[in-house]
């Protein structure tokens, strides 16, 4: 014969409420000693039970957001690269700049630390319960050019259309051809003063041509990109050359005292 107790446990596995259900026996101990009552207790059995969901969309929310892992601001050497300004980036990951659908251009040589700043602040969005999206430019018009080709370029676009901030990954590694600009010109024209979007290049913006081929596309995007925007500039050496001399100066180390 069940008991209400077991009755009631049964009931919150079905409800899906594993938090409240794990913790109840501890809490009903704590009312029973007069330690709790029984409205705190339940109050703090919900808020762990609410802790717990939306920790749980929070890790949804940036695993379908493709960002690249363990990313935030907090974990930049602001020290190594040090005409970067703390305070803008910092500025920037309050998230302010999504609700002013404002864009940011992350500007620097390979390695100086411009992905990780993106996806430091594409981290902050998603747990923020933003939909945000990263992608590097070069799958991006790989997935745009393979919807054109079956009809259903509307549809693409419309998709990408749907992330609060969308994250465009190392442009200007490769050049694209007439069609990729034109297919990410209208990407761009789609997202403009509605949603927001950051990019990542190697190129200063006066090199941008050299990208896309066309100075009057070029134009174009740069226009609808730039109008409400900030631009990040990053000068300095590379984190990946630092990495390394590190390791050759631990190894040192290590040799040094071994003799």
């Amino acid at each position: 014969m069940h008991t209400t107790y077991n009755k009631m446990m049964n009931n919150l596995e079905a409800l899906n409420l594993s938090v409240f259900r794990e913790n109840l026996p501890q809490y009903l101990d704590m009312i029973s000693m007069g330690e709790k009552s029984v409205t705190d207790a339940l109050y703090e059995l919900t808020e762990k039970e609410r802790q717990f969901r939306d920790e749980k969309a929070i890790i949804t929310q940036i695993h379908k957001s493709a960002l690249p892992s363990g990313k935030s601001v907090d974990g930049y050497d602001f020290s190594f690269q040090p005409s970067l300004d703390r305070r803008l980036v910092e500025d920037l990951a309050t998230l302010r700049f999504i609700e002013g659908n404002e864009n940011i251009l992350f500007v620097g040589s390979p390695g100086t630390g411009k992905t990780h700043l993106a996806a430091a602040i594409g981290t902050e969005a998603a747990r923020h319960r933003y939909s945000v999206y990263f992608i590097t430019c070069q799958e991006l018009m790989n997935q745009l050019k393979k919807a054109e080709l079956e009809n259903r370029l509307e549809a693409r676009l419309r998709a990408f259309m749907r992330h609060r901030l969308l994250i465009i990954d190392e442009i200007g590694y490769l050049n694209l051809d007439s069609e990729d600009a034109n297919l990410f010109f209208q990407l761009i024209t789609l997202r403009y003063e509605k949603k927001s979007t950051v990019i990542t290049t190697n190129k200063s913006l006066s090199k941008w041509n050299e990208i896309f081929g066309d100075p009057v596309i070029t134009n174009a995007i740069l226009d609808r990109l730039l109008h409400h925007s900030h631009i990040v500039n990053i000068v300095g050496p590379s984190y990946r050359t630092k990495d390394v001399l590190e390791k050759l100066e631990e190894s040192k180390k290590k040799e040094y005292q071994a003799t």
